[in-house]
């Protein structure tokens, strides 16, 4: 039994909008909707946990019902932070075998294809995490100087899906300090000194953080 979390719990105040960037509407379906539809049509996941605001939560479920989403084992709220929210959803997970993976409701262009090899990459190795190349060059900085230029094949940007068999996951939770800043899943299951295995996704699979990201991600669902 393989579970998707999805991580949508943000108040969204980098967005700048009165209406939570999740439920901002694209071609007529919020953006969680075009998310979840991507975890709908992926063969590997069997059921989906969704965190999000208390408040949203019945407005959510009028929506599963619109979009016909079949998945839906959980709807449950967040927490202060997004390790929270995310342990949130670890604890509705009904069974500890499996693979649980867990995802940002703002990233909609992740395809059903992606979904699949990060989850069964983790179910061959214990942990998986999509990633993309890094394109820029990169500095690091000492004071107000350039004090080096890192190599940038070395370098990957984390995206999500991350998955986890649910074992590994709820133990890293178990060891994890949440007041801390914990920036994603890898981080926490790293520090168990697990190895996480990659998968190497496209760059398409951004996140919507600022309102320009909508324009960007309204374009590439209209060529999706």
């Amino acid at each position: 039994m393989n579970t998707a979390i999805i991580v949508a719990a943000g108040s969204g105040t980098r967005f700048k909008s009165s209406t939570p960037k999740q439920f901002v509407e694209i071609y007529g379906k919020p953006l969680l909707i075009h998310t979840l539809e991507r975890f709908e049509a992926a063969r590997s996941v069997d059921s989906v946990i969704v965190v999000l605001p208390e408040d949203r939560i019945d407005e959510f479920e009028s929506l599963v019902q619109k979009f016909h989403l079949s998945k839906i084992f959980a709807v449950v709220s967040g927490g202060a932070t997004r390790a929270e929210s995310v342990r949130n959803g670890l604890d509705a997970v009904a069974l500890d075998d499996g693979v649980v993976a867990v995802h940002d409701g703002a990233r909609p262009l992740v395809t059903p294809n992606e979904i699949d090899e990060t989850i069964e990459k983790a179910k061959l190795m214990g942990a998986a995490c999509l990633v993309a190349p890094v394109t820029d060059t990169i500095k690091t900085i000492s004071g107000k100087e350039i004090a080096n230029t890192l190599d940038r094949d070395k370098l990957r940007r984390a995206l999500t899906p991350q998955a986890f068999r649910v074992e590994l996951l709820r133990k890293a939770f178990e060891q994890a300090e949440l007041s801390e800043a914990v920036t994603d899943e890898c981080y926490l299951v790293e520090r168990l000194g697990h190895p996480i295995s990659i998968v190497e996704g496209s760059s398409r699979n951004i996140k919507v953080t600022q309102a320009d990201d909508l324009i960007i991600a309204s374009e590439f669902l209209k060529n999706s």
